[in-house]
């Protein structure tokens, strides 16, 4: 991996390889120059990497003349809402998500405290293509300076806490296992969780990036959980940068990233109706939930979460998120937060009495599969064709790459923005059916 990947709203690479100072410098002086005039705050997740990129990244835009303040260790979604809150010119946050620890990445906020949408991660993409910043720099008389925060996390834990009845919460003493495992979000996540009464027991508590298991919340990485001897009431796992959520049950058994968005759609909309926006390669179960509840909507996006934030702005949506346990709430901010689906889970939790098992249980049960192929660039018209002459039936949509939605289901081929590669993804009642759809399309796709 010799080049860094690259979107419009953050890179990210092999440290030392794909990621290497003259590219941080170049990449972050391009959003420097795109910025109006403010302040720029600076955050990171727990990657032993983090550190030195940071003070880089500092320096870097203190060259160009503007001041920054630096959060330190922060989740993203944290970064976001200080971004919005001190009316920031924008914001970065020092994070390679959910790769590996030799990985680690930048990804860039707006005025608004969010992710850059497509436009304006264009025009940083074009000038750090151009490689030309001689009027990006500062002369000695106007350099920036770096300022630490006290307090980073009072700001997002305020607002996390006014979305939900505190003293309902409390009421209920729930047994809590957060998996933070050692990345951003053990800060924020034991203040959040003492501060709604919770017995909480945090794994992975110090975030220093060692790891204890592969940093992707998914059912695989998070086996060992199971073997916990002590139970809890529920169990919440996240990332490194703390903006997606996966969900365990009492027993340690895994619920999933996909049920955390559906059932806070569904908590949000019980008391706030109104549209509601998904990504296209998310479960239906959210758009079961809008369905099921009168003068609620559910819409799609690309994917992607800027996209989702977009079409939740144009639609004016009291929620959203994407199927990866990434839960937006407009209330708090415009990022993925799994503070705030935490929350929002207890809350239904304790206005219930139910377990979160028995939440996930009441929403429409589907199969997902999930493959993908290698197919070059210029091959992915032609197959789009070809899937759309082959299902007459289906109704078609070309929002991102192709979407092919039945009664009973849906399909989405989509092509990589950074490999030649396409994703296959089919969600049907039962995986038998998952299978012979993504067999069909993988058969049409390669035929030629």
């Amino acid at each position: 991996m010799s080049e860094p990947i690259i979107s419009v709203s953050g890179l990210r690479g092999i440290v030392g390889q794909s990621l290497t100072p003259d590219r941080i410098v170049r990449y972050v002086s391009a959003f420097a120059a795109e910025l109006p005039h403010g302040v720029v705050v600076l955050g990171r997740d727990s990657r032993v990497s983090g550190p030195w990129i940071a003070r880089l990244i500092a320096g870097t835009i203190a060259a160009t003349g503007r001041h920054v303040l630096d959060a330190g260790i922060a989740s993203t979604p944290t970064v976001g809402v200080l971004v919005d809150h001190l009316q920031a010119a924008g914001g970065i946050q020092i994070s390679a998500s959910h790769n590996p620890p030799e990985y680690n990445g930048l990804k860039l906020f707006n005025q608004e405290g969010r992710v850059i949408p497509a436009r304006a991660g264009q025009k940083v993409l074009k000038r750090y293509a151009e490689n030309d910043f001689s009027a990006v720099w500062a002369p000695v008389s106007r350099t920036g300076d770096v300022t630490a925060m006290e307090d980073p996390h009072a700001v997002h834990l305020a607002r996390v806490l006014a979305c939900v009845d505190v003293d309902k919460v409390r009421s209920k003493s729930f047994r809590v296992l957060l998996d933070a495992n050692h990345g951003a979000g053990a800060l924020l996540g034991r203040r959040l969780l003492d501060a709604l009464g919770c017995q909480a027991t945090v794994l992975g508590g110090l975030p220093d990036g060692q790891f204890a298991h592969l940093p992707e919340p998914t059912a695989e990485n998070l086996a060992g959980l199971k073997s916990l001897p002590a139970r809890y009431d529920v169990g919440f796992c996240q990332d490194p940068d703390a903006d997606r959520l996966a969900l365990l049950d009492a027993d340690g058994e895994y619920i999933g990233e996909e049920y955390t968005v559906a059932l806070c759609a569904r908590h949000v909309l019980s008391q706030r109706p109104g549209p509601v926006v998904i990504n296209c390669a998310t479960s239906r179960m959210t758009d079961d939930v809008a369905a099921a509840i009168d003068g609620s909507t559910c819409f799609r996006s690309a994917v992607g979460e800027a996209n989702v934030v977009d079409r939740m702005l144009q639609e004016r949506a009291v929620f959203g998120g994407e199927g990866n346990g990434g839960p937006i709430d407009p209330r708090v901010g415009w990022v993925r937060d799994s503070f705030v689906g935490m929350a929002l889970i207890l809350e239904r939790m304790a206005e219930s009495g139910k377990s979160v098992r028995e939440l996930a249980a009441e929403l429409p049960s589907y199969a997902i599969q999930k493959s993908k192929l290698t197919l070059p660039a210029e091959a992915v018209r032609p197959a789009i064709a070809r899937l759309i002459a082959a299902h007459p039936e289906a109704s078609a949509s070309e929002l991102d790459g192709l979407r092919l939605d039945w009664p009973d289901g849906w399909l989405l081929f989509r092509p990589s923005n950074t490999e030649p590669i396409v994703r296959i993804i089919a969600e049907f009642p039962t995986a038998a059916r998952c299978a012979e759809v993504c067999e069909k399309a993988a058969a049409i796709v390669t035929a030629a």
